[in-house]
């Protein structure tokens, strides 16, 4: 049984708030009629899956705690619900939804993957697309900006709430335990840091960095061969795409832009290269219309990055249909 949830989550910065609003926006000329994908010999929209969009997260702008919770609960009564389709197949790729997030802020994906540890009962592989690696130490951050944590803490929910950032979740996620040690990966990184500490802090949560630079010399399948050879296809993997791993050149509507970014191309050949990943879980954020440029650039971007991961979700699918020679049969949507 599968359903793949698409799923919209304004968060309270207010830059980009409106972002699951522009990227549903952009895929306006994705349609049932005309959606099929040629790399893939399939149109994710007419295929097996039912695809649904459950509409926006109702969120507080005014209390991040409260949010965070809204966004857990959200994720995880999603995530528990039965599947849109039944099947024969004992391949458990069919057993639960499949949660992609459009935002927004990235911080979202510390409540996505809450929800995605307690419904697949271990610790979730995550490959992350961004400029920024987002496993800082919340205490790096300026003092004017972070309270200090108090003695002794030990687990999140004993932190300050100003922990809790677009740049720390990863952080954060690890320090709870979310993220599975050892097999996950950064893609595209490019930005500034404290100092080399910023990758001790990264190495100790068990995590590989690929750079923007190394696709020079690496090229996409290079990159792409990096990403599978350290994930593997088996494991349940959490595809986190910050639009900003893309150049602002091309891509200039987010809030934390670097230059020397991935091109557009680059980045969708790479995500059609790993449509072998187990994927249970992702994410497309950071969209920030103000900054977008009148034709919507980086909105369109984004919508075409969820249609290439909802593409392979449902390609995936049919390579497991193939494995058992069961097929899903669809009920009523949920």
């Amino acid at each position: 049984m599968f359903s793949t949830r698409v799923q919209n989550v304004p968060q309270s910065s207010e830059r980009a708030r409106f972002g699951p609003r522009a990227i549903r926006s952009g895929s306006a000329r994705q349609v049932p009629y005309r959606s099929f994908n040629p790399r893939a010999g399939l149109n994710p929209y007419t295929s097996w899956a039912k695809i649904v969009d459950c509409g926006d997260v109702p969120v507080s702008p005014f209390d991040n705690d409260l949010a965070l919770r809204q966004m857990s609960e959200a994720f995880l009564e999603l995530g528990q619900r039965a599947p849109a389709l039944t099947s024969e197949s004992p391949s458990s790729y069919f057993q639960k939804p499949r949660l992609v997030t459009l935002g927004g802020d990235h911080s979202i994906a510390l409540p996505a993957l809450r929800a995605l540890k307690q419904i697949h009962g271990r610790p979730i592989s995550v490959v992350h697309f961004d400029a920024h690696q987002d496993t800082w130490h919340p205490a790096k951050y300026p003092s004017a900006w972070v309270e200090a944590a108090p003695v002794g803490a030990a687990h999140t929910s004993e932190m300050p709430q100003s922990y809790f950032t677009h740049g720390s979740m990863f952080w954060l996620a690890g320090t709870e335990g979310l993220v599975a040690n050892g097999s996950s990966v950064h893609a595209g990184l490019r930005s500034r840091l404290s100092d080399y500490s910023d990758y001790d802090e990264d190495d100790t949560q068990g995590w590989t960095r690929i750079s923007s630079d190394d696709i020079d010399d690496m090229g996409t399948a290079g990159i792409i061969s990096a990403i599978l050879d350290r994930v593997g296809t088996e494991t349940p993997v959490y595809l986190s795409v910050d639009i900003d791993v893309i150049d602002p050149g091309l891509c200039p509507g987010t809030g934390t832009p670097e230059a020397g970014g991935w091109t557009t191309r680059e980045l969708i050949r790479i995500l059609r290269g790993l449509e072998g990943l187990n994927v249970i879980g992702a994410d497309i954020v950071e969209v920030s219309p103000p900054f977008d440029t009148n034709a919507e650039v980086t909105a369109v971007a984004a919508a075409q990055v969820a249609f290439e991961i909802v593409t392979s979700m449902v390609r995936r699918g049919l390579m497991e249909q193939g494995r058992t020679g069961k097929r899903a049969s669809a009920k009523d949507e949920l």
